[in-house]
């Protein structure tokens, strides 16, 4: 019978019903609202007779196989290889494939020969008696099954960008119905039990393009990662499987020994192309995509989740991806109130090393030094109360930290992901808005009594939570990141705490002024020196 062509393939799938014609693009609107890109699934292969897929012998008598053993032809059809090419579907057989058949005697026998290298033409010969029937079941279970036994990798490993090498290994599998040609040999096309991802992340974010994509990770509501049976009468894969996370690695060496690039604004799969085997079925799929910083050492995952959808087997489906992190700009550190921030005039983006410090430890001399400069501190008493004036005029009082401290019901995250003057970073605090806190109040704090703004002494502590907030939970909450702070123009504890001003200054001394400091295992309250730089940025709701 006759091969269909790509185009025509394409314009036969058109003519499905309009009803799931909808249903698809409702599927496919959805998931780009997430973030991802149309499930585009393409047919790697497509059915086809066995004749048109071997070179036949031109006078039909000539034998292939010798007494021991009898030849099974792989041809040059798509369909019948173990890599893959992307723009074409293409797949090709790799060094060390080998297949399974049972003789007349049911006896499974495996090829004693494999590739040496790529190719998309082999002749697998295999051992025992096939005398009896003109068809027999070819299996190929993948280089790391055995006979009719397929294992799905729950740890894959590809070490370049738009490589399938690894398909073998990871658990790509497929059937076939070998048919006896004139020559005595078997041909067959081999028929994908698998589906397959096609990641493509890409990023907008100058920070994160100085990343690398270190490794993938999906997480399906069922299984998509065990050991299968190969169906004798389908070829479908079969069983109860219970791994539902499957991880892969995307490093290798020379330019890819820190993990794939992120330079790239638009999808392409030759700068990142990262492909994962999966057992075919409806899943619910979370993807997390680990993204690394190699000069600050920072690694943390970007989490994108899509609704249910039916990955086919023998299809393969592009998983865009645009991935960002919130962006905090490093022109918001400031002594208490000054006039202006920290670095106003040596910001970090003059690209002057001898300026803003944007690394931990780093320190630089134009920091401000005393009252003649508008960077330095507001050094005046209130009395009774003193409220901010300049830079820090706009941020929460007192009463306001006070909440959020004792009710605000602070959660530590170490592994949200943010960037700052030119590197990626993670870990801060989740708090509780104040809508959702019964009772707040701006002018008194929560014993119903106190105004901490006229308090001269003040230190309050609760420890955050280090359970995770559930998807219904954290709308509740908004984060503070761990911006660190500065002291005499050095930068301090970047990634590991968090200060930031209050609008209150201590009404009896000029040396301090309220603030929040956190770290993973504190949550404070109290008042501290005003010379510090600490965030004086209204990131609070």
């Amino acid at each position: 019978m006759g091969r269909l062509s790509k185009r025509e393939l394409l314009t036969e799938k058109k003519t499905k019903s309009k009803k799931k014609k909808q249903t698809m693009k409702k599927k496919l609107f959805k998931t780009r609202l997430l973030s991802f890109a149309a499930f585009c699934g393409l047919a790697l292969a497509f059915a086809s007779c066995a004749n048109e897929d071997v070179a036949q012998s031109t006078t039909g008598t000539e034998t292939e196989n010798d007494k021991n053993l009898t030849t099974f032809v792989a041809g040059d059809e798509a369909k019948t290889r173990t890599t893959m090419d992307y723009s074409t579907g293409a797949f090709y057989w790799e060094a060390g494939d080998k297949i399974y058949v049972k003789d007349d005697d049911g006896t499974w026998q495996v090829s004693n020969n494999s590739p040496a290298a790529k190719v998309a033409f082999f002749k697998f010969k295999v051992p025992g008696k096939f005398k009896n029937h003109t068809t027999y079941k070819v299996y190929y279970p993948g280089k790391n099954g055995n006979q009719d036994q397929v294992t799905i990798s729950a740890a894959q490993s590809q070490a370049e960008p738009n490589n399938t090498e690894h398909f073998g290994e990871s658990g790509d599998c497929g059937t076939a119905d070998a048919s006896k040609q004139s020559n005595g040999s078997f041909a067959f096309a081999l028929d994908h039990q698998a589906a397959i991802l096609v990641f493509q992340p890409y990023t907008g974010n100058t920070v994160l393009s100085d990343c690398y994509l270190t490794k993938i990770e999906v997480t399906s509501d069922n299984d998509i990662t065990h050991t299968y049976t190969l169906d004798p009468t389908t070829g479908e894969l079969t069983g109860t499987g219970s791994g539902k996370q499957i991880i892969l690695t995307t490093k290798g060496s020379g330019a890819y020994t820190n993990g794939f690039p992120l330079k790239n604004t638009s999808a392409s799969v030759a700068t990142n192309g990262a492909y994962m085997v999966i057992k075919p079925g409806t899943h619910i799929l979370k993807v997390r995509y680990w993204v690394k910083d190699i000069v600050t050492n920072v690694e943390g995952a970007i989490t994108k989740t899509l609704s249910a959808f039916n990955y086919a087997k023998n299809t393969y489906y592009d998983m865009t991806a645009n991935l960002d992190v919130p962006n905090y700009d490093g022109n918001h550190y400031c002594m208490w109130d000054a006039k202006k921030q920290y670095w106003d005039g040596y910001e970090w983006t003059h690209k002057n090393p001898l300026w803003q410090p944007t690394l931990n430890n780093q320190s630089s001399t134009f920091y401000p030094q005393n009252n003649t400069d508008p960077r330095y501190k507001n050094e005046a008493v209130g009395g009774s109360r003193l409220d901010a004036s300049f830079f820090c005029a706009s941020l929460p009082n007192l009463n306001e930290l006070v909440w959020y401290t004792l009710k605000g019901e602070p959660h530590w995250d170490d592994g949200r992901l943010w960037t700052t003057m030119g590197h990626l970073y993670k870990s801060g605090i989740w708090i509780k808005k104040k809508a959702f806190i019964s009772g707040f109040s701006s002018v008194v704090g929560p014993d119903g009594v106190t105004d901490y703004r006229t308090v001269s002494s003040l230190f309050l502590s609760n420890p955050p939570s280090h359970t995770s907030l559930s998807d219904s939970e954290i709308n509740q909450f908004f984060f503070l990141p761990t911006l660190g702070y500065l002291y005499d123009g050095k930068l301090k504890d970047l990634s590991v705490e968090g200060e930031y001003w209050s609008s209150s200054g201590n009404p009896l001394y000029n040396t301090d002024a309220g603030l929040i400091r956190f770290t993973n295992n504190s949550f404070d309250v109290y008042y501290y020196g005003r010379k510090f730089g600490f965030i004086g940025q209204n990131l609070f709701e």
